[in-house]
């Protein structure tokens, strides 16, 4: 699992790296499909081998029969999901039918961390180490966080890199630890905050958690055929 993550963390991070190169050379549309090419496959590659392995090593707890605990597991991973990158909405820069561009963002969540995807993949590791429980979730648990950790030093490397003294300006208003920047008066949150969650894309991240929890089975069989 660590070898697949590594293999990921290279292509996905080293292709973000050279995305001034890579736009410059055959235009900002025809990078970022090359690099949905090769990103994809591979993070679907590690969520089949997870399934398929993820009770590997040694059983460290059990605690999935105890009393809320599927509920709470449930919830966290639900939550964790909440926790985007704004840049993700922009489903029309994803699907490169527009041209994508290296945003700054500082409202919705951005507002709670500058990293969003790094607190929300913590949380989900979180549950699900609790619910696994296994040596190998806990394997897998510290090389996500760990590429996380690396994602967010090199996602302010390159909004630096790309915004100069603005993304500075944004990176002492902003925290990586969710409300830190809040707490130290360096980000107000406005009384009309909720107006910034109040966006379309949240309806269908919810449609789409309830839709991976409900095709749980289907994914779990689909791992198991393939073998992997």
């Amino acid at each position: 699992m660590v070898l697949i993550l590594t293999l990921f963390g290279v292509v996905h991070s080293g292709l973000a790296a050279l995305r001034p190169q890579g736009e410059a050379l055959i235009g900002a549309r025809a990078f970022r499909v090359v690099f949905a090419s090769l990103s994809l496959p591979l993070a679907g590659l590690a969520v089949m081998y997870f399934i398929n392995h993820r009770y590997d090593g040694v059983a460290l707890w059990n605690i999935r029969g105890l009393p809320g605990v599927h509920s709470t597991v449930w919830a966290l991973s639900f939550l964790s999901f909440y926790f985007l990158y704004p840049s993700t909405f922009n489903l029309l820069e994803v699907a490169a039918v527009d041209e994508p561009r290296l945003h700054l963002w500082e409202t919705g969540v951005a507002r709670i961390t500058r990293h969003p995807q790094a607190f929300g993949q913590f949380v989900w590791c979180a549950a699900h180490a609790a619910w696994v429980g296994s040596s190998f979730m806990m394997v897998t648990t510290a090389a996500l966080l760990g590429y996380h950790a690396f994602g967010c030093w090199h996602g302010d490397r390159r909004l630096e890199r790309e915004h100069g003294e603005a993304f500075r300006a944004l990176r002492d208003r902003t925290s990586v630890v969710p409300f830190q920047a809040v707490w130290e008066g360096r980000q107000r949150l406005p009384p009309d905050y909720w107006r910034e969650w109040a966006r379309l894309p949240y309806l269908a991240i919810t449609l789409f958690c309830f839709g991976t929890y409900a095709a749980h089975p289907a994914m779990q069989q689909a791992a198991y055929w393939l073998g992997w």
